[in-house]
């Protein structure tokens, strides 16, 4: 029986395709990203309940090209900038690739439909 792939699933995927190497702490922070564009990394870690550590080597990673399977490159998703308020910190912000990306995400989450489970045989 083939069903429709539910949207959470499918956003994933998407993902998977435009920054290959996606962990779970990728995508979270990505999708914080999105919400909250000029996040600090220390902000970014306290909402991926990570450390600030491993918020900044996220944040880094979503800023790099990535190689697809096909040999090319994807462009970055995220830029990390000086903060204005904290000559020492960085805040995060979505490249032009980045804001697609969540705007294809955003489309797929407002035309899902719930998947409905087969209806059971009595026994």
């Amino acid at each position: 029986m083939i069903r429709r792939r539910d949207s959470l699933l499918e956003a994933l995927e998407v993902f998977r395709e435009v920054h290959p190497p996606i962990s779970t702490v990728h995508a979270l922070a990505f999708l914080y990203i999105c919400e909250n564009q000029g996040l600090n990394i220390s902000e970014l870690a306290d909402l991926c309940r990570t450390t600030c550590a491993t918020a900044s080597r996220t944040a880094h990673a979503l800023g790099r090209s990535q190689k697809r399977a096909d040999g090319g490159f994807t462009p970055p998703l995220v830029e990390i900038r000086p903060n204005p308020k904290n000559p020492k910190g960085r805040v995060v912000f979505l490249t032009p690739a980045g804001s697609k990306l969540c705007d294809q995400l955003d489309a797929l989450i407002a035309d899902a439909a719930p998947i409905r489970a087969p209806a059971r045989r009595a026994a």
